[in-house]
């Protein structure tokens, strides 16, 4: 990538300028913090820091029940958001959350911001309070954008307001809060990047870019070194491009690790569908962000060290675009995966799964306890679960459970399907020993079963964000776009992982 233009074009600006986060338990002045969020518990009296009543919030509506919000004038110059969460024992992560998230776009114009923590007992800890705040607020903050037509002032500091003797158990949330929203800013900026801008090959700079600062190793393999190693998959989708493919393993080594989680992600940089061209509509449009799955897991593993992740943890990014050109895959090719085996091509708008098929064998080969996969891999996914869900099977129902859990903890939901072996059948090839497609049913979980075969029976899980990875409109922390979903679930469970049993 060597115009002008390109290089112009920072592909992770998340990591230049962050906010700063500071915790205290006396409230900064105007100058440090512009608005103020102060959390209602309803039925209880609104904190003196509103400057009113209850009586007088009545008045506009505001009883604290969740998710209410009222923007108030302070005579001192600050602007006073009065955020209603509910009853006392429903306050959770999630509501916290979306709330700080609601309070930072109540006030767009606004810098510089503080939430109060309340001094009501709350079946929410300090820091996990701490936490769910800091991520609301960085995460709807966030911004990608190219271009000198957005005023739109940036957010430079947020001020966590406590109560006396919690400063420490607060700050730490808050730190934990600044990683995994870091980690989530950092594949979401990957994700919208363009992907005139973000090739395979500059993916791997970035990779090599952030490792030293999060504790990280990074070995790029290019086309030479893809072609001795076998990975006829990755090969095979890169056909067609101009640009070199790069698979990007990236390595977190803690010393005396309690478990060794293999990840492996999707990173198709620009999917227009090979021979197999997509129409020209919206969701075509989108497909820059097919590299969601590898950008979630680049961004998950800039977190692992700042967490104390005991777990080693070893990721392979299988990046390539898969364009049409006179050299491009054809239907009806039998591409030689890493392992051996035999595919036959019916689709090459199917190539997510190709690409995956020799990350997972490497995965394996390097000895992993079990291995989860990312990838925006099915449309049936998106028709299945919609925006706010992503799909979940996998060989091993514990290993899916802690999934699913890391997914309600990070509000990144995951739901499971079937991974039904009757099916099995419809990947049968006459001419190799299967195909990259199955039936015109149940095609999330025929690219499930695809993917299967090549984990050598360790125990997996596969995860299909195709529903997630764009959202239409601008929601709490959720942003409209490519959303990076999955990078703080890819940190629950890394930091969680727990070995799954293999035998008696």
């Amino acid at each position: 990538m060597s115009s002008r233009a390109t290089r112009e074009i920072d592909p992770v600006p998340s990591l230049r300028r962050p906010p700063e986060v500071l915790v205290t338990d006396s409230l900064p002045p105007v100058a440090d913090a512009a608005a103020l969020a102060v959390p209602v518990v309803a039925g209880e009296p609104p904190p003196s820091d509103l400057h009113t009543d209850t009586s007088q919030l009545a008045v506009l509506g505001f009883s604290g029940a969740p998710n209410e919000v009222v923007v108030l004038p302070d005579p001192g110059g600050r602007a006073l958001v009065a955020l209603g969460v509910g009853e006392a024992p429903s306050v959770d992560a999630s509501l916290v959350r979306d709330l700080a998230a609601t309070f930072a776009r109540a006030v767009p114009r606004h810098t510089t911001l503080a939430v109060e923590l309340p001094g009501t007992d709350l079946p929410l800890s300090p820091d996990d309070f701490a936490q769910a705040v800091v991520e609301g607020v960085l995460l709807a903050r966030w911004r990608f954008f190219l271009g000198a037509g957005k005023d739109e002032p940036r957010l430079t500091r947020l001020t966590l307001v406590v109560p006396p003797g919690l400063v420490e158990q607060a700050r730490a949330g808050a730190t934990r809060g600044e990683v995994t929203a870091r980690a989530a800013a950092i594949s979401r900026d990957l994700s919208n990047c363009p992907a005139a801008t973000l090739s395979a090959e500059r993916m791997g700079q970035v990779a090599e870019e952030v490792a030293p600062l999060a504790g990280l190793e990074v070995e790029l393999f290019d086309r030479q070194q893809l072609e001795e190693m076998g990975c006829g998959g990755i090969l095979g989708v890169n056909r067609g491009s101009v640009d070199e493919p790069r698979l990007i393993k990236v390595s977190y080594r803690p010393d005396s690790p309690t478990g060794h989680l293999g990840l492996v992600g999707k990173g198709i940089m620009y999917d227009s569908g090979g021979i197999s061209l997509k129409p020209s509509d919206e969701s075509h449009a989108q497909m820059k962000n097919d590299m969601t799955g590898a950008a979630a897991i680049l961004g998950a593993m800039t977190a692992l060290r700042d967490l104390g992740c005991t777990s080693a943890v070893t990721a392979y990014l299988c990046c390539t675009d898969n364009m049409p050109s006179g050299s491009a895959m054809k239907l009806g090719d039998v591409l030689h995966m890493r392992n051996g085996t035999t595919v036959e091509v019916l689709n090459t708008d199917a190539e997510g799964r190709l690409v995956m098929a020799d990350g997972l064998c490497l995965a394996v080969e390097d000895g992993v306890d079990a291995v989860v996969d990312v990838a925006t891999l099915t449309g049936a996914c998106l028709r299945t679960f919609g925006v706010d869900i992503a799909g979940v099977m996998g060989s091993d129902p514990g290993l899916v459970e802690q999934v699913r859990c890391a997914g309600d903890v990070a509000d990144e939901p995951v739901w499971e399907l079937p991974l039904h072996r009757g099916y099995r059948s419809q990947l049968d090839s006459q001419v190799a020993d299967m195909t990259n497609m199955g039936g015109p049913n149940a095609g999330s979980i025929t690219a499930a079963l695809f993917l299967e075969e090549f984990t050598d029976g360790i125990p997996w899980a596969h995860v299909d964000i195709a529903s997630t990875a764009q959202q239409p409109t601008e929601r709490t922390w959720r942003n409209k776009g490519a959303s990076g979903f999955g990078a703080r679930l890819l940190v629950e469970l890394a930091t969680r992982f727990e070995s799954p049993r293999t035998g008696p």
